[in-house]
């Protein structure tokens, strides 16, 4: 394929799954329960979080976890005490458990108590075109309060060459338009031009056999390669990409 045909091959797949029918198997699901945007954004948040394997067994512990917030997660946040984290005790997604969820509680509380919500702490502020320094600077605010070292695995780094996929993947939901009904566009504050596709081994390995990524590990230099392609078909919305990768690795097993 050349150029003009791969952006066309692409642009029929965006088509296909960035519509209201993939909602119904994806992890996206959660977030729609709600209409608030605090509740959306943290719902999202912790979706995207255990967001690694099997996407059933994510979809149901997503379910779980809202369940235990009352399915009011900005309110359980906000006013939640000490021994309200105690009925988390039973939660655990792979090696994401009790422990991690108690404190992801706390952190949160202490983002839009002190810091302004969730879309203020993840802003770029400098002038890179990316959200490298922004998810790095994140990172430190999210665990400015006490915590166990163990929890800090569940939130990415690309200062230290992580592609940060879950992360990446809130952020589209967050940032992107909302006109197809799938991604949210609630950031008003963030520009859907700088966001980087959510880069996992399936979109990925498809993005390599469409010749757009050679960088064999799926790390964040993979990932500048990778935005640095998909950009010269679309600038404005690089990340739209991200349902035709992940569609063809998922579903089409390309």
């Amino acid at each position: 394929m050349n150029k003009t045909q791969l952006k066309e091959f692409l642009e029929e797949k965006v088509i296909q799954y960035n519509n209201p029918k993939f909602i119904e198997s994806d992890p996206i699901q959660v977030p729609h329960l709600f209409s608030k945007k605090e509740d959306i954004e943290i719902a999202a948040f912790l979706t995207a979080t255990i967001s690694w394997g099997n996407r059933k067994m994510i979809i149901k512990n997503a379910h779980k976890m809202m369940h235990f917030l009352d399915n009011a997660p900005h309110d359980f946040i906000i006013n939640h005490q000490e021994k309200d984290l105690e009925r988390l005790q039973n939660f655990v997604h792979r090696t994401f458990n009790h422990i991690d969820f108690q404190f992801f509680m706390k952190s949160l509380k202490n983002i839009y108590q002190n810091r302004k919500g969730l879309e203020k702490v993840l802003q770029i502020k400098d002038a890179t075109t990316n959200y490298q320094t922004a998810i790095h600077q994140f990172k430190k605010i999210f665990f400015e309060i006490e915590h166990q070292q163990r929890t800090q695995k569940h939130v990415s780094d690309p200062l230290k060459n992580s592609a940060a996929k879950r992360i990446n993947m809130f952020l589209r939901w967050m940032v992107r338009n909302n006109k197809t009904g799938v991604d949210f566009g609630i950031w008003k504050t963030h520009s859907s031009a700088n966001l980087s596709c959510p880069l996992d081994v399936h979109s990925g390995n498809v993005a390599r056999k469409l010749k757009l990524l050679n960088r064999k590990q799926n790390d964040w230099k993979a990932l500048v390669e990778l935005d640095r392609s998909l950009r010269k078909f679309d600038k404005k919305d690089p990340v739209k990409y991200d349902f035709a990768l992940f569609g063809l690795g998922v579903f089409e097993k390309f």
